[in-house]
């Protein structure tokens, strides 16, 4: 009998795409002429579309699902079930493990729709997708997108996941737009493209719905495009609002027209107050600052906007006119009345690359405390000579660092905040750049690890698990891990339960469950496949049983290790 990958004709179409390396990025080859979806046993998805009161129930409230990227609406990848606790998690047990069938990029993060049976959604490079039966890992729909030919990628085919609401799922596209799906059909229901592929713009991250709007946004900033967040219609597509990140009167001349800002992962809302909490990436060009004089406003920070209509409300830099590539990319959590002293706050909480945690009052921005070092300090702010290609300023964390991209997590019982940190050394030059569409705009460039390895007091630790008390700013504990090989780099993101555990995985393949409050590893399993992506949890009343996916293969940029293309799927009784 031949397996669901043989047959499988949208996942056949996605192993026919090659990546392929070009002077400025990535490319892909061999795409489809038109999207493909392969139905199998499409009848076992329960016929029951998700409400907006069920997004805003989602894994809290309501710990059978997990309806989006973080979890829920702050972001805090908190789930309220309890069957797994630090007594038990040794008896967690392997349920079953999924074949995408597409050996690509493996960021992205399983929803769970909650029914009988519960139904996850997963997406994996080049923007392929399944619906599975997540109580059996019964593949029930597969799903390629057709992308056009000469896409540019700055550092791989990655996608992170769907958003999901009513009857359809939405996937943001490497093209730059956001499909939506019938989640009973896998079919497509619309397509709407929000920028211009041919000069840079691209889309990896997971969108999210929210009170009639799917929020998207925008990457590409590494080729000189000027960032946005957009509102979408959920039922047609068209845009509601679009707010630049960039807009002309907060920036000198005309530099902000390739300014980047970029808003490449994705937002947090706050039901409460209706403000979107937007991450903004690095200004442009990367590393020559002399192009666009001032502060870059609103890039590298915190960019909060009002949901009605994308008004902004305030910002909060952390590294005006940055020359280091030092991004704000990583996902916000919204915590509401969290104790600091003797007052309760609305905070915002952004792990930086720079290596602090930043506590944020969360109605007008105001920093309310600044965190204890995450990873070393090393030669920070010390500014690129602008003279030759060959005066360099090495510095810990380099430019991947500490909090890249990788999601944190927040646990309401412990009341810390949990990052993959990364401490690597880099190496980064300026070199004088004019802007040309569809070119790289980086204005200098960087080495990596093990090929720098200054400066001298660097400990020789790549990477490290933290956690971090953002009312006080201490770091409350820290696993750093070993430079041995390349896979020890961190680029995935972390979940935490109701009893106090927090899981994360590692790019040696380890998904590891701590005990929060000390720090302690007290489970963990080798998947034989780098971790890259972020996880889910839910409670499924029908079997009695909570679940823990991950997504394990890899990533193409950062010594992503080897490829792989699996889900993961384990599981533990209620006694």
């Amino acid at each position: 009998m031949a397996s669901i990958q043989e047959v499988d004709k949208a996942a056949q179409a996605a192993q026919n795409i090659e990546m392929v390396e070009v002077e400025d990025g990535y490319t892909l080859t061999n795409l489809p002429d038109e999207s493909i979806t392969h139905q199998f046993d499409i009848e076992q998805i329960p016929q029951r579309d998700v409400t907006q009161e069920d997004l805003h129930a989602s894994a809290v409230d309501n710990p059978e699902s997990w309806l989006m990227y973080g979890g829920n609406y702050q972001q805090q990848r908190y789930t309220s079930a309890d069957v797994i606790t630090p007594d038990n998690v040794e008896n967690l047990q392997m349920e079953y493990l999924v074949q995408s069938g597409v050996a690509s990029s493996m960021e992205g993060v399983p929803i769970v729709v909650p029914g009988d049976p519960p139904v996850m959604y997963q997406t994996n490079g080049p923007n392929h997708a399944k619906a599975i039966n997540a109580r059996t890992g019964e593949t029930l729909w597969s799903y390629t997108y057709a992308n056009p030919q000469g896409l540019l990628l700055c550092c791989d085919a990655n996608n992170r996941g769907f958003a999901v609401y009513g009857d359809k799922v939405y996937m943001t596209t490497l093209d730059s737009g956001v499909v939506a799906l019938n989640r009973y059909t896998g079919q497509e229901a619309w397509y709407k493209s929000t920028g211009d592929h041919e000069i840079g713009y691209s889309a990896t991250w997971a969108p999210v719905v929210y009170e009639g709007q799917v929020i998207t946004g925008s990457a590409g900033g590494e080729y000189g495009v000027s960032g946005f967040v957009a509102a979408l219609d959920p039922e047609s597509g068209d845009e509601i609002w679009r707010t630049n990140t960039t807009p002309p009167e907060e920036w000198a001349g005309d530099s902000h027209e390739h300014g980047a800002g970029t808003v490449w992962m994705t937002p947090t809302i706050d039901p409460d107050s209706g403000m979107i909490h937007a991450p903004v990436g690095n200004p442009g060009p990367d590393f020559d600052g002399t192009v666009r004089p001032g502060p870059n406003r609103y890039t590298i920070g915190t960019l909060t906007l009002s949901a009605d209509d994308g008004s902004i409300q305030w910002h909060y830099g952390e590294s005006p006119h940055d020359v280091w590539d030092y991004d704000s990319s990583a996902t916000k959590i919204r915590v509401n009345d969290m104790e600091m002293g003797d007052e309760t706050r609305d905070v915002v909480l952004s792990p930086g690359k720079t290596a602090w945690v930043y506590t944020m009052d969360a109605e007008n921005g105001r920093l309310l405390e600044r965190s204890e070092e995450t990873t070393q300090h090393i030669n920070m702010w010390k500014m690129i000579p602008h003279t030759d290609e060959d005066r360099r300023v090495a510095f810990v964390p380099g430019a991947h660092g500490g909090n890249d991209w990788q999601p944190p997590s927040y646990s309401h019982e412990t009341g810390l905040m949990y990052m993959n940190q990364n401490n690597a050394p880099h190496e980064i030059f300026w070199e004088e750049a004019q802007y040309e569409a569809g070119q790289t705009y980086w204005g200098g460039g960087l080495n990596d690890w093990p090929d720098v390895t200054e400066p001298a007091d660097w400990n020789g630790n790549l990477s490290a698990i933290v956690a971090v008390d953002p009312a006080s700013g201490d770091v409350v504990w820290r696993d750093w891990i070993s430079q041995e090989v390349t896979s020890d780099y961190l680029w995935g993101g972390s979940i935490t339960t109701a009893t106090g555990l927090m899981f994360t995985g590692t790019q040696n393949g380890n998904i590891i469950a701590y005990d929060g409050e000390s720090g302690d590893r007290l489970w963990q399993f080798q998947l034989g496949a780098p971790i890259c992506s972020s996880l889910s949890s839910w409670y499924d009343p029908g079997e009695g049983k909570q679940y823990v996916a991950v997504q394990v293969g890899g990533s193409g940029w950062l010594h992503g290790g080897r490829r792989g293309s699996t889900i993961a799927v384990f599981g533990l009784s209620e006694e």
